[in-house]
């Protein structure tokens, strides 16, 4: 994401195409760095393939990473049938109150200040009931978004799940009614008084970089590394 001239991002809420934001997604510190625009919030998820999934077990938290799409307005993951995540989305009505969360590191913040060391970001949080997918065109939908997730184009160059591995495996859908987005971009805020200390201050920008794809050792040499792996 390219920054913004100013250190801060703007807050946009209550106008159309925004989530209403709720005493869970406005942030106690930064306020004016929180975001509800879904086009902001969908650009966030989307540019993602893992999240980490948190709730409550036996009275303690746990937070897990696992892989997800956004299939409209709702987040889909996956898991083997005898995941105590997913049992318990099935088993417990209405679902399992969850949260989950979504960041991408775009830079490191240094300033000439120990304090003023900061990061640019982008995240996303969703409060909400996580519910297991029973119907199983809703399952296929939501696997095949996943797979393209981690490499668009995917899902139509693989062989589908067949019935024993759908049965095999359990997906979760989490709807997206209570979300935030969070973001910080610029240089670092260092105090008028600090400008003149003699270290170095600035921004060291961080990206996602795929390396070339290494083929299978049983792969037929005669297949050739698809398009959609080449444009990554």
């Amino acid at each position: 994401m390219t920054a913004t001239p100013a250190t801060e991002t703007t807050q946009s809420t209550g106008t159309t195409g925004a989530y209403e934001p709720t005493d869970r997604t406005v942030p106690t510190r930064s306020r004016e760095r929180a975001r509800y625009d879904r086009d902001t919030v969908h650009a966030i998820l989307d540019e993602a393939y893992i999240c980490h999934l948190g709730f409550v077990r036996d009275g303690a938290p746990v937070v897990l990473p696992t892989l997800f799409a956004r299939v409209g307005e709702a987040l889909y993951m996956h898991g083997s049938t005898g995941s105590r995540p997913l049992l318990a989305a099935g088993r417990t009505d209405p679902g399992l109150p969850v949260c989950v969360t979504v960041t991408h590191v775009d830079g490191l913040v240094l300033a000439r200040s120990a304090f003023h060391h900061s990061l640019n970001y982008r995240s996303v949080v969703v409060h909400g009931t996580a519910r297991q997918v029973t119907d199983e065109d809703e399952c296929r939908t939501a696997l095949d978004a996943m797979i393209d997730a981690v490499a668009p184009g995917r899902s139509g160059d693989v062989r589908p799940a067949n019935a024993k591995e759908l049965a095999a495996t359990a997906v979760i859908r989490v709807d997206l009614d209570e979300v935030s987005a969070k973001l910080r971009t610029g240089p670092s805020n260092d105090d008028a008084e600090d400008l003149s200390l003699p270290h170095w201050a600035g921004v060291v920008p961080i990206g996602r970089v795929y390396g070339t794809p290494v083929p299978a050792a049983d792969l037929d040499p005669g297949i050739a590394v698809p398009d959609y792996l080449t444009a990554l």
